[in-house]
Order: C-alpha cells, then sequence, then structure tokens
C-alpha cells in the first residue's frame, strides 16, 4: 500500500476499505507518513465524505492508535455525556453531580477552550488546587470512590486524533462529519464508557450553525457508537444564546454552585434535566426518560449534586471550601455595566460574538500557550424574550485589563438586539435523536 494510491482513491471518489484507513492513520500516527500526504487525504475527505462503513474504520483506526481505559474495576455500567461546546456551557459541571448522585457512575473525558467556546477543564481549574490531570489509575479511583470525575485527555489515548486534529485546524479541514465523528469518538469510546448521551449544539454559537448539520452528526456519531454496542442517543440543544448567565472560568463554577443549590437558570435546568433523564434510563436508576427526569430533578434541587461536586473537588485536590464560600474563586478587579440604548425587548443575543469577546479580555486562549485569566467574563443581565428600559443593564463584564474592556465595550452592546415586539423565549432541546 502507498499514501499516493490511497489519496488518489479517495480523491475521485471511491470508497475505501478499512484496511487502507487503518494504514494512513497509523503511518501518520508512527510520522511514516509526512504531513503533506495526510493533509491531501484530509482534503480529500472533506470533499468527498465517508459512508458509516468508511467513518467507523476511521473511528476505530485513531481508537487503536493509542491505549484505552478499562472501566471494569468500578463495577457498574458507566455512563458519559459529550456535548460539542458553546458560550456559557456550563452544563457538564451541574450534571455529571446530579446523575452520580443516583449511584451511576459518570467518568468524563473533557476538553480545554476551543475557538470562542469556554472549556470545562479550564473552567475547573479556576478551583484551587483541582486536578485534571489524573492519571488512568487515579481516574479509575475517583469514579470507583466518588461517582464521578472529570479529566482531561491523557497522553497515550487516541493518539492520532491530537495529531490530525492540529493538521485539520491549519489546512481548512476541521468542518466535515466523518472527521469530526472520528476525532470524538475515538476519544469517548478510548475512555472506556459503556453508554453515552450526546448533545450537539446548532445556532449561531456553535460549531454546528444549522439544525441539517447538526443532525446530520448525530446520525453519524449515533451509528457508530451503536455499531460499538454502546448505548446512545443525542439531543440538539441551543446554542443561539449563552447557556445560562455566567461566561467565562470562575463565573461559570459560581453559577454551578448556584444551580447545585438549586436555583439553576431555566435554560441550564431545561438542559441538563434533558439530558440527565437519558442517563438515568442508561445506568439503570429509571425505566423511562420521564422517571429519569424526575429523578435528576429531585437530586438537582435538593442538594444532593451539590454533596458530589464536593466529593469530586476534594477527590481530585481541590479546596471544597469553595462549595460553602464561592469567594475563594478568583474575582475579577473591575465591574462595569452595559445598559440598554433604548425601550424593547430583547430578541437576539449574538452568542459568538459574546463567546469571542470573552477571548479577547482573557477567558479564553488566542494562542496555544495563551495564559487564561480566570476571573474576567460576563454575567448577562437580560436575555432573549426580555424587556428591557433605556438605561437598564443589558450584561456586566468582569475585567482586569483597562484596554481589553475598551476593546470589546462596542462589540458586546452590539451583540444584543433590541426590537419593539416580543419574542417568544427560545426552547432548549429540539430534538432527541436514537440509533
Amino acid at each position: 500500500m502507498r499514501p499516493y494510491e490511497i489519496i488518489l482513491k479517495k480523491r475521485d471518489g471511491q470508497k475505501l476499505d478499512s484496511q487502507e484507513i487503518e494504514f494512513m492513520i497509523s503511518g501518520y500516527t508512527k510520522g511514516t507518513i509526512a504531513d503533506y500526504q495526510m493533509a491531501a487525504f484530509l482534503m480529500a475527505v472533506f470533499i468527498r465524505g465517508m459512508d458509516s462503513q468508511e467513518t467507523d474504520a476511521l473511528t476505530l483506526a485513531m481508537l487503536h492508535s493509542g491505549d484505552t481505559i478499562d472501566l471494569s474495576a468500578i463495577g457498574k455500567k458507566t455512563v458519559d455525556k459529550h456535548s460539542t461546546g458553546g458560550v456559557g456551557d456550563k452544563t457538564s459541571l451541574v450534571l455529571a453531580p446530579v446523575v452520580a448522585a443516583s449511584g451511576i457512575p459518570v467518568p468524563m473525558m473533557s476538553g480545554r477552550g476551543l475557538g470562542h467556546s469556554g472549556g470545562t477543564l479550564d473552567k475547573l481549574e479556576s478551583i484551587p488546587g483541582f486536578r485534571t490531570n489524573l492519571t488512568e489509575k487515579e481516574f479509575v479511583a475517583a469514579v470507583k470512590k466518588t461517582g464521578l470525575a472529570i479529566i482531561g485527555q491523557t497522553k497515550n489515548l487516541a493518539p492520532a486524533d491530537k495529531k490530525i486534529y492540529a493538521l485539520r485546524d491549519v489546512t481548512a479541514t476541521v468542518d466535515s462529519i466523518p472527521l469530526i465523528c472520528g476525532s470524538i469518538m475515538s476519544k469517548k469510546l478510548a475512555a472506556g464508557p459503556d453508554a453515552f448521551v450526546f448533545d450537539i449544539k446548532t445556532g449561531v454559537g456553535a460549531f454546528m450553525s444549522t439544525l441539517e448539520s447538526a443532525e446530520k452528526l448525530a446520525r453519524t456519531m449515533n451509528a457508530v457508537a451503536h455499531n460499538m454496542k454502546k448505548d446512545v442517543v443525542t439531543l440538539i440543544t441551543d446554542m443561539n444564546q449563552p447557556l445560562g448567565y455566567a461566561v467565562g472560568n470562575a463565573l461559570e463554577i459560581r453559577e454551578t454552585l448556584a444551580a447545585l443549590e438549586g436555583r439553576p437558570p431555566a435554560d441550564l435546568k431545561e438542559l441538563v434535566l434533558g439530558l440527565a433523564s437519558w442517563m438515568m434510563v442508561f445506568g439503570g436508576a429509571a425505566k423511562t426518560p420521564e422517571e429519569g427526569h424526575r429523578i435528576a430533578e429531585e437530586n438537582l434541587m435538593s442538594g444532593k449534586g451539590l454533596e458530589k461536586f464536593r466529593q469530586m473537588v476534594a477527590q481530585q485536590g481541590g479546596d471544597p471550601e469553595v462549595v460553602d464560600d464561592p469567594d475563594i474563586l478568583p474575582t475579577a478587579q473591575h465591574t462595569e455595566k452595559i445598559a440598554g440604548p433604548r425601550d424593547g425587548y430583547v430578541t437576539a443575543i449574538n452568542a459568538l460574538e459574546i463567546g469571542l469577546c470573552s477571548v479577547a479580555l482573557g477567558a479564553g486562549r488566542e494562542s496555544v500557550d495563551s495564559k487564561i485569566d480566570m476571573a474576567v467574563g460576563f454575567i448577562i443581565n437580560k436575555k432573549i424574550g426580555d424587556m428591557v428600559k433605556k438605561g437598564e443593564t443589558l450584561i456586566t463584564v468582569h475585567y482586569n485589563d483597562h484596554k481589553k474592556m475598551e476593546a470589546i465595550r462596542q462589540r458586546v452592546e452590539n451583540s444584543f438586539t433590541i426590537s419593539e415586539k416580543s419574542v417568544s423565549r427560545p426552547r432548549m432541546i429540539y430534538k432527541v435523536i436514537k440509533p
């Protein structure tokens, strides 16, 4: 086999067999296939696509490029959740403790901020001492002891994905359903859970901006998981405005704690319970999603989830006092309120722009080695459907750098659309897609 022949075959729209795909992925991971050849292969896949068998083969090749985690020592069926990311998305931080409170082990491997989208690991690391770089042994032990753990991808799990993604990022091949699916599923399968609930976001602040593209990705990921004998369901959810009120690392931990104390924002609550209802079914705590929803709501509103969060923080080296005293978290030196310019109703919030402004303030990375300012971000005071009077606060900016604040002030104000006519609040869950 030669890379040239495989690239030519895919370029001409022919189907690749599993051996050819394995040859390309294995060779690139080991360094025997050059960057320029893999770049050509990725572009051929981007343009010509892959069918379900090719996508399965791609995922398996990436999965077997490194180690896999054995969760059998936990002794129970494990359930994980994955989101395609968005702005203000602290769902995992609330969801995992709520589900674990019913005795369902939740081994969660999460990511860092990507582009305008915040990262779960970055948010957790705003808690003093919190470790996301657990070893495989520590990860399994943590889940076994407390029922949940949230960590980053270890170096030896699906190394092909890390190498290929870096190339996709600079060759305009990120936005490809088979490549996205292979990237997500290889990491998720390597982490070893028995069941998955996926949250694919759609809208202006999502990577899958249209409902059609979100559904296509959902069906592709469902098919791969189903073929690997995993229980799976995917929810298509809204990202046309930031989720909840807080955007930024420590600010989102504060909102997480408030939610777990029984004070969740309405949209965050709807999403968490929608995802949890299926995790309860897959984990055996409920027979139906409706029953799972009731159990999850009890765990959320009673404080049971909060206690699980406290246990997770302590187990992963963080200061558990943060649960009772959120002021331990990093706090910005300055705040500024941006007011509505006229009377009316908020009819749109540009979530993408809010996310980009958050990065510009320092809450995300503008380059790989950028240092994150854990304290900065936004509190959204008015959301879609809310009435606003001239001079009322639309959004509060938490910042440390005056120059950065000056640079984003007008952009933030322009992110809000205010109209004379009211609109209804957007629903959070558009569709539930099963294999």
